[in-house]
């Protein structure tokens, strides 16, 4: 695992190597163990890499690294877990090669000077960003793994095409203009990520996961990203070929392919362990570890003191039945308050899922003992693990029959009944159905069902702020996957798999996998991702949805490979997610904090949101009277990221 940047300027640059090691200073903490840098000054471009060392940590894994022949220079970040199975394939087919180490990086380039940059592409399995520039056409190609495990950011500034692991990099640039993009920032908000392509930046985009762009030699304007593996033609081709087997053969088949997933990216030169939670995905991943290790696996988790968040107590249950070597952290209102100045520096653009602040901690401890450590996140999208799959798909499911007009007229009487009266009706029932909640849940209901396509239902479902444009200054909503119709699939389509798709390609990339990077590269820590094996996912894109979600248990599948490990009895409990007590912490140690970023004067004097409706929703969360803490939480992560500019 490490980080890259670089640019490319075809009309030339003076002092290009004090520009490019400024952009290397910013991601030191991607690769501590070594930097390097390369530039031709005549053809305009420049490449820096920071490196943290996991296969082959001499020298001969230095990079930038040049290709035998000269041709290629190639800057590389992740890990290609595959590559001694394309060593066997390319001396099958040329012979012996005089190999100068064991690095994946250069198997990488002995592939593309062999069968192509694409074709290469295609054949790697693993998790990686990279810039590779052609010496002999004075090309620049830039590309994503499939997925999206690793980020790439690109963009052109005055003349100057800027491209790299982190923002951090590219804003050290002379060119850089850093302008903010309001039209982002309202995604944001509905997001709380900003979802690719966009970037909070104005001209800077995020390559798209399973794509690579090419810079042509008379320009510094990249063409149109071109994809090398297509999830929507994958999903496709599964739903017209779907596993024909029992569904006990399926486990079968997901026992194989995980295990073998798990085993591949147990390869490393340096120590290695997993994050465990105590849910299903994770203590998969570690129990198919423990199987495949003669000694005990490093095994890490976060708990809190707050009972309805903690789950730590399942996890070491779970590390003591498999006999792996476990620490655990709990975690106080006070380390997150410590932790939170630093987001932004890590983040680079506004980032509001807050579990984010336990995944730094528990990356953070990790690192006291491993420099690579597995996760098992994946298995929600892949499986129909997701309350909102089941608990979306029956309300649509009642909402299609109803009439549209019926429909209309029940949205817009929810919207009229004023919440705080209905929570305070709610004060009258009884203890058991009592909820002081329910008034936020009625008007999220109303958004909900005023809604005429399946897809505008989900993005409904899943959205924070309905309408974020009307909160942002001079602000408009892009299109994005969830506000336009995908050709791709078909009308009478389960929904359920469709919520799982989307999320596929917008959530888990956008989101899970951003908040796992930025985290463990903060640390300096090497997080690889299993479940997302391109195999596992094409074989769980072929599986169908009556053995994902079987006898009412979701990810049946991943339940039923794990109690071949973990007694059904140890694992059997409501789903808990990596959620932290916010709405605790906002009326409690961080009030403050927030009362200080939310000030109308200041709202006013940053000049980017509606100053009213801001201080409307963080008074109404602040007294305890509207349970909105997600939507402050998405302001003030915000407000937070922009103090750090």
């Amino acid at each position: 695992m490490c980080g890259f940047a670089g640019f490319l300027d075809r009309a030339g640059f003076a002092n290009g190597e004090a520009i490019l090691q400024r952009m290397s200073d910013t991601i030191v903490h991607r690769g501590p163990d070594s930097e390097g840098s390369w530039i031709d000054a005549e053809a305009g471009i420049a490449l820096a890499h920071r490196r943290l060392a996991i296969i082959d940590v001499t020298a001969a894994g230095h990079q930038p690294m040049v290709s035998p022949d000269g041709r290629y220079v190639f800057t590389y970040n992740g890990e290609v877990y595959n590559h001694l199975d394309l060593r066997a394939e390319l001396e099958a087919e040329q012979g012996a090669i005089s190999w100068r180490g064991h690095s994946d990086t250069e198997t990488m380039l002995h592939g593309f000077s062999a069968w192509g940059i694409v074709e290469t592409l295609r054949r790697a399995n693993g998790m990686f960003a990279f810039a590779l520039w052609d010496r002999k056409t004075r090309r620049l190609f830039l590309a994503r793994d499939r997925m999206g495990e690793k980020p790439l950011y690109y963009g052109v500034q005055g003349g100057t095409l800027l491209f790299g692991s982190e923002l951090k990099a590219l804003r050290q640039h002379p060119d850089w203009r850093g302008e903010i993009d309001r039209d982002a920032l309202t995604l944001f908000l509905r997001h709380n990520y900003v979802p690719g392509p966009y970037s909070i930046f104005q001209g800077i985009r995020k390559l798209p996961p399973a794509h690579y762009l090419e810079v042509g030699p008379e320009d510094v304007r990249p063409g149109e990203p071109v994809a090398f593996w297509d999830i929507a033609e994958r999903a496709q081709e599964g739903r017209a070929n779907r596993f024909s087997g029992s569904p006990e053969e399926a486990v079968d088949e997901l026992e194989r392919l995980l295990s073998d997933a798990v085993g591949i990216r147990m390869m490393a030169d340096v120590p290695l362990g997993a994050f465990l939670s105590g849910g299903y995905d994770s203590s998969t991943v570690v129990a198919l570890m423990q199987r495949q290790s003669a000694r005990p696996i490093k095994t890490f988790s976060i708990g809190f003191s707050e009972a309805e968040y903690d789950e730590a107590h399942h996890a070491k249950r779970v590390a003591e039945h498999l006999g792996t070597d476990h620490s655990e952290l709990y975690v106080t209102p006070a380390d997150a308050l410590a932790e939170i100045p630093g987001l932004p520096h890590h983040w680079d653009e506004p980032f509001a899922d807050s579990s984010q602040i336990p995944t730094m901690l528990v990356s953070r401890l990790a690192r006291h003992k491993v420099t690579v450590s597995l996760s098992g996140d994946g298995g929600d999208e892949l499986f129909c693990g997701y309350n909102r799959y089941a608990q979306g798909y029956d309300i649509w499911r009642h909402l299609a029959v109803m009439p549209r007009g019926l429909r209309k007229f029940a949205a817009e009487a929810l919207r009229k009944t004023p919440a705080r009266a209905i929570d305070a009706t709610m004060k009258l029932a009884p203890a058991r159905i009592r909820n002081m909640a329910v008034g936020d849940r009625l008007l999220k209901l109303a958004d909900v069902i005023d809604t005429d396509r399946a897809d505008d239902f989900y993005r409904s479902l899943v959205s924070h702020a309905k309408r974020p444009a009307d909160l942002v200054l001079g602000g408009r909503e892009p299109a994005t996957l969830l506000s336009t119709s995908d050709p791709n699939w078909p009308v009478d389509g389960d929904f359920r798999e469709r919520m799982m798709y989307l999320d596929m390609r917008t959530y888990l990339p956008d989101d899970i996998l951003v908040k796992v990077d930025r985290a463990s590269m903060a640390v300096s820590l090497e997080s690889r991702v299993p479940m997302l094996d391109h195999r596992v996912v094409e074989f769980a894109l072929a599986l169908p949805l009556s053995c994902k979600l079987r006898h009412g248990q979701a990810k049946w599948p991943l339940r039923q490979l794990l109690h071949r490990y973990v007694p059904r009895a140890m694992m059997e409990r409501p789903k808990m997610g990596f959620g932290v007590p916010i709405d605790h912490w906002l009326r409690g140690p961080l009030r403050d904090w927030a009362d200080d970023l939310l000030a109308p004067d200041r709202l006013k004097r940053d000049g980017f949101f509606d100053v009213d409706s801001i201080v409307g929703l963080w008074s109404d969360t602040r007294s305890g009277r509207r349970r909105l803490h997600y939507h402050v939480w998405d302001i003030l992560m915000f407000q937070a990221w922009l103090d750090a500019q």
